[in-house]
């Protein structure tokens, strides 16, 4: 279940350009962060709440637009996931095993899909201003379409850097994340997302 989760989570990160209704601090933010940021890097916390227990994780990320990102869960438990534009890879490293899956070019289920996406977040969901807390201003993202992965997307920013997502996926599961130590032009390349299983691990396929 943990493997399963992760990689759903993993394949919503890549806001889109935003438009519609959302109030003109939060999208002017969106569109300032889409239109300038091509890379991505920070530390996170997230937590996930389900019916049966919250669990909250902690670790950094690095995302190189269009499509290739790396999240990697430092605690409680050491866990990797890698998008390398065509196959998502999720090395759990307490487990001794990799699973890999196809990588999906539009939104994808996880934040670390959504914000490595300009795009995504526009064509499959509705934007419109949603409040501020706490200093964050928040743009609500709902899907046009029914089958979509997530009920919700919010997506916070504090002035024009990203500071918060909250997602609500389709089992009632909700996730929240806080961002940190963001740099908005990180020295990135292509072969920074390259992923080799290491030796000994089971290898499966989704």
């Amino acid at each position: 279940m943990k493997t399963h989760s992760a990689i759903r989570l993993f394949a919503a990160l890549g806001l889109s350009a935003a438009v519609g209704l959302a109030h003109a601090g939060a999208v002017d933010a969106l569109k300032k962060f889409n239109n300038d940021s091509d890379g991505l890097s920070g530390s996170f916390t997230q937590t996930v709440k389900s019916k049966k227990k919250t669990q909250t994780t902690h670790g950094s990320f690095q995302i190189l637009r269009p499509g290739l990102f790396k999240w990697e869960y430092t605690k409680p438990y050491k866990q990797t996931i890698v998008g390398d534009g065509q196959t998502i890879w999720l090395y759990d490293v307490d487990l001794a095993q990799v699973t890999k899956s196809s990588q999906n070019q539009a939104i994808g289920d996880s934040p670390a899909a959504i914000l490595s996406n300009k795009t995504a977040l526009d064509s499959s969901y509705t934007l419109k201003e949603d409040g501020s807390s706490e200093g964050i201003d928040y743009v609500l993202a709902t899907p046009k379409k029914n089958n979509a992965g997530y009920q919700f997307i919010r997506i916070g920013f504090k002035g024009d850097n990203l500071a918060a997502m909250q997602l609500k996926d389709s089992f009632g599961n909700q996730t929240s994340i806080s961002f940190s130590g963001l740099n908005t032009h990180p020295s990135l390349s292509r072969s920074q997302f390259r992923f080799t299983p290491p030796k000994g691990v089971d290898v499966l396929s989704n």
